[in-house]
């Protein structure tokens, strides 16, 4: 029973990080967005893609935690 506490810790981590990650990308196309309605095209762009690669860098990492706990 003790051996289940730290695997059930690392799989809520994995989904913390996989939740971070989503809320981090749908930040980063709000401001986007924002950015974008006020003529700033290529800073929005710029906003954006890196919006897009941090979280999906947080969404892989837990992912990839996910995985190597596996499913309970």
């Amino acid at each position: 029973m003790g051996a289940k506490v730290p695997g059930r810790a690392i799989w809520f981590l994995a989904k913390l990080l996989e939740g971070a990650g989503l809320v981090v990308i749908l930040v980063g196309v709000l401001f986007s967005m924002g950015l974008g309605f006020q003529d700033r095209g290529l800073e929005s762009m710029q906003i954006e893609f890196r919006g897009l690669a941090l979280g999906a860098v947080l969404f892989a990492a837990g992912w990839l935690v996910e995985r190597s706990v596996g499913t309970r």
